[in-house]
């Protein structure tokens, strides 16, 4: 018997983690659900839409299946599907994109897999408030060593991108095609604009490629892969 933390979340998520539950169950699979809630419903006699039982719960099993969970646009509480990332290291996110016979889509043909990082950039989740002390402080240092000045009225995020984060993810992209037996690992980026994050971000993934080479490696800028994921998917 395998226990796993059942996180129901909230709006449909109930719903949701129970059917999911019960398509589980239905495999014969031998699972314990250790049942424990995050969001906004146990937010409002918890005290936080993150308790500490759940948590536990998940550094015990080490195995979890989460139900969606809200996440308020703008004000409230931040991301709890970014903190439980960060806290634990889930630094790839696979997303398996494919067409199945019988369901209504523009496409047809699609089997494609996105491999994101999770807890670098703008999922760092490092940002100054507008009108906060310590945001003024950071303008003010920016302004002084940056010939582009930073308006006094500014939210700040910081998008931090490192070789180490790079290449463990890059890594994992190859050893995914390779285990799946896909034929392309592909790098998106805005190297273009943003030279020393993305442009760190591409030149790491083609180190990585050249130790992969039994897999063919492309790049693209991110543009053109959103336009060709529109327009030609199954050829992406």
């Amino acid at each position: 018997m395998t226990n796993v933390t059942l996180i129901t979340g909230d709006g449909i998520g109930p719903e949701i983690a129970n059917a999911a539950q019960r398509c589980i169950d239905a495999t014969g699979a031998k699972i314990n659900w250790e049942i424990r809630e995050a969001g906004v419903d146990v937010m409002a006699k918890a005290g936080t839409p993150l308790p500490d039982s759940t948590l536990e719960s998940i550094k015990k099993n080490a195995i979890a299946l989460k139900a969606p969970i809200t996440t308020p646009v703008g004000t409230g509480f931040r991301s709890i599907n970014v903190h439980l990332r960060q806290l634990f290291d889930l630094y790839a996110c696979v997303r398996p994109c494919k067409s199945y016979k019988g369901v209504r889509s523009k496409y047809s043909n699609i089997d494609l897999v996105l491999v994101r990082e999770n807890t670098e950039d703008l999922y760092a989740g490092i940002e100054f408030e507008k009108g906060k002390d310590d945001t003024a402080e950071l303008i003010n240092w920016l302004n002084k060593h940056n010939k582009k000045q930073i308006r006094p009225d500014s939210g700040i995020s910081i998008k931090p991108i490192s070789v180490a984060g790079t290449e463990r993810i890059v890594q994992y992209a190859f050893d995914y095609a390779r285990k799946m037996g896909r034929m392309k690992v592909t790098s998106v980026h805005k190297a273009n604009i943003m030279k020393f994050t993305d442009g760190l971000w591409l030149e790491v993934s083609r180190q990585v490629a050249a130790k992969n080479s039994d897999i063919e490696f492309e790049d693209r800028i991110v543009d053109n892969m959103c336009m060709q994921l529109v327009q030609k998917p199954e050829l992406v």
